[in-house]
């Protein structure tokens, strides 16, 4: 058995009632609450040059909930340490030890939002009787935050790298709304956290040109991915405008999950660090795949077709997609890469992947859309990339392929049962 698939009775359990049961109400723990201070400081109330886009905010949540991980596991001790194992005491505080860890790792992201962070700091540990087992947990946080603090040193974030532009068919540019070269191309090149290399996983690349299988893709994208398609349903244009939010989406469905199962800190500290970890190894997987390939996106593919030599593809050079693109190459995609890596996470956590949930989208108009199960909505993506006019099909089965890899990776050597 995988380790992450060696579940504790008490966990299957849990699952096991609440997957009979309506939703319990809400609640929240240390952790929790700190994925929501987190992700408010990094991109919901964050100062310039936030809020930080997914690939860079998923990021450094890995190294918030890594390190959060860390600290509670060495009071816990059930599982392998990510980084570091502490030395701590089973009656350590483990909101202590999260809280503290949260935070320091936080303030060295975004020093900005430090007065801020410091009166939810106050007010988690002010929830935490004075003594020693508090400052326990203090003591831990504090050397697990110094342990990612130092790993994620140099390792890459912020770097000068941006994508080449071309000029020649099949070769990416910057397009509209803003014609901008992502500032943020250096993911391509940080440091992974758990794999051994950027380039460890990575696609066989876009279909060639004047293949068929490109022009069947370029026929589908340009017919269902228009911004005025009149083949595209009222469903599947509200699928890709509710996934153009990205990765958040999956954030605010954790948190359900971690509510209706009524997740205990510990393994709420190991849920959350193993979605980030795998999401951002993930991320920086396609980050190094689409600067390998640097492919053209459909907008630009099909109001150029003319000089690609297919005689399969029409050029129409008013074309405009659905959703606006974002500013960087097409091939493979950011979003089905990391929320596949994010439902595979999820399946391998809870031991099954038929455990159905809703999400809601913040982006206009907030629409919520329900799944029987992780993978349906992992299949649902894949699809609405291409409905939103961004995406060849290819560009996202290859990085759900990339994601699924990234978490199978996770789950065979990271986060397992400790062995005694």
């Amino acid at each position: 058995m995988r380790p992450s698939r060696m579940r504790s009775a008490g966990l299957l359990a849990a699952v096991a009632a609440a997957a009979l049961l309506a939703a319990a109400p809400a609640h929240a723990d240390t952790v929790v609450d700190w994925n929501v201070h987190a992700t408010n400081a990094l991109v919901t109330t964050a100062t310039p040059p936030a809020p930080q886009p997914p690939p860079v905010q998923t990021i450094h949540l890995a190294m918030v909930h890594g390190a959060v991980y860390d600290a509670v596991n060495a009071i816990d001790r059930r599982h392998e340490p990510y980084l570091v194992k502490p030395r701590a005491r089973r009656w350590y505080s483990k909101d202590a030890a999260a809280a503290t860890a949260a935070y320091r790792v936080l303030v060295s992201i975004v020093p900005a939002q430090q007065p801020a962070l410091q009166e939810h700091l106050s007010a988690s540990l002010a929830s935490i009787p004075n003594g020693r087992a508090e400052s326990g947990g203090i003591a831990v946080g504090e050397a697990a935050a110094a342990a990612m603090i130092a790993a994620r040193t140099n390792d890459g974030r912020f770097g000068a790298f941006r994508f080449p532009v071309g000029t020649k068919p099949g070769q990416w540019r910057p397009v509209l709304p803003m014609f901008v070269n992502d500032p943020n191309a250096w993911v391509a090149h940080v440091k992974p956290f758990m794999i051994p290399a950027q380039s460890h996983f990575g696609s066989d690349g876009p279909y060639d040109l004047g293949s068929r299988r490109y022009a069947r893709e370029f026929d589908e994208v340009k017919r269902l991915g228009s911004a005025t398609s009149g083949e595209r349903t009222a469903d599947q244009t509200d699928a890709a405008r509710f996934w153009a939010e990205g990765p958040m989406i999956i954030t605010r469905a954790v948190r359900e999950l971690s509510a209706r199962f009524c997740l205990k800190t510990a393994d709420n500290a190991r849920l959350f660090a193993m979605l980030y970890l795998t999401g951002a190894d993930s991320l920086i997987s396609v980050w190094y795949d689409k600067a390998r390939w640097l492919f053209w996106r459909p907008i630009t593919a099909i109001q150029e077709a003319d000089d690609d030599g297919n005689p399969a593809t029409e050029a129409d050079p008013g074309w405009l997609p659905l959703i606006n693109n974002p500013p960087y190459p097409d091939h493979p995609s950011g979003l089905v890469g990391v929320v596949t890596a994010m439902g595979e996470t999820l399946e391998d956590f809870f031991g099954t992947d038929r455990i159905a949930f809703s999400a809601t989208s913040m982006n206009p108009p907030m629409s919520t859309r329900s799944f029987g199960s992780f993978s349906e909505a992992i299949e649902e993506v894949v699809d609405a990339r291409v409905w939103s006019g961004i995406h060849f099909r290819n560009a996202d089965e290859d990085a759900a392929r990339i994601g699924k890899q990234v978490a199978h990776w996770r789950d065979h050597y990271y986060f397992g049962k400790k062995h005694h």
